[in-house]
């Protein structure tokens, strides 16, 4: 059987033949061309459904940051890279795009009208997760065949009506009896959130109510479970004052995306650029 590794193709060996890079036509940001290369190189970053699209959108990317490089330049900045926290310095192009952005777009500030307003309107966002404090016995298959199948989930109802809704009894079952490493704490898989679970077990937890063990054992690839909900925590909304400075974070943020686009859209406006569209460069 091939390795997790081998099944995902990474194994090494020759990397296998692509298919030349689409091109369809120059682009040109105020006489200077957008080298065709870059553009192929820049397509990977653009996924799409099809080759146009992403040429497309790699094309208006590096159409893009030229009128922003260019304007840099023009205004006489001077690059001054940042560090990261790995000690790797920005490129030069980079710090000049971004100085310039930092410097000619400033973002509306979000004062506590708009943010009350955002949370009012988007309140259900503010819920605090729903949360289950479950358990489970994992009786696993001695085999891959039905057989081991069928004996496996025969031993789990057994399990399930033996234990009932005691919760000392079923602790007792997971200790002896449980497939799983949370058998060393009673079966308890702790407080879970939706998702944090293969869907057939969280369905199978939420169809419980508190205090009750499922009767009807659950299928899963690993085996199956007999479960058991302690008990359910409903998500809470989060107050207002408590989620204040994310909201204003994401306000200004946004505030800053329209404005970024509006300023280049207004540089390609008083350039000109070829081969590709700016979005509101013809507003």
């Amino acid at each position: 059987m091939p390795s997790a590794c081998e099944s995902h193709g990474c194994s090494g060996g020759p990397e296998p033949l692509l298919p030349p890079p689409p091109s369809f036509g120059d682009v040109i940001v105020n006489g200077v061309e957008i080298d065709p290369e870059a553009i192929a190189q820049e397509i990977q970053h653009h996924p799409a459904p099809d080759a146009e699209t992403a040429w497309i959108e790699a094309a208006r990317a590096l159409a893009v940051r030229e009128l922003l490089l260019q304007e840099a330049r023009r205004l006489g900045l001077e690059p001054d890279p940042e560090t990261d926290e790995a000690g790797r310095a920005e490129a030069e192009d980079d710090a000049l795009v971004r100085m310039l952005l930092e410097e000619e777009v400033q973002p509306a500030n979000a004062g506590e009208t708009e943010c009350r307003r955002y949370y009012d309107a988007n309140v259900e966002r503010f819920r605090t997760p729903d949360l289950f404090d479950a358990a489970h016995i994992l009786i696993e298959p001695e085999g891959e065949d039905e057989a081991a199948w069928a004996s496996a989930e025969a031993r789990a109802r057994d399990i399930a009506a033996k234990v009932g809704d005691n919760d000392t009894a079923f602790a007792a079952a997971a200790r002896a009896f449980s497939g799983c490493a949370s058998a060393q704490q009673d079966g308890s898989l702790g407080q879970i959130r939706r998702g944090e679970l293969v869907a057939s077990v969280q369905a199978g937890i939420e169809a419980l109510a508190d205090g009750e063990t499922g009767h009807e054992p659950v299928r899963s690839r690993f085996g199956w479970h007999v479960l058991r909900l302690q008990r359910r925590i409903e998500g809470q909304i989060l107050p207002f004052e408590a989620v204040r400075e994310r909201i204003a974070d994401m306000l200004e943020a946004r505030s800053w995306s329209v404005e970024a686009a509006r300023y280049i859209a207004d540089l390609a406006r008083r350039g000109q650029v070829e081969g590709v569209l700016i979005e509101g460069a013809a507003a």
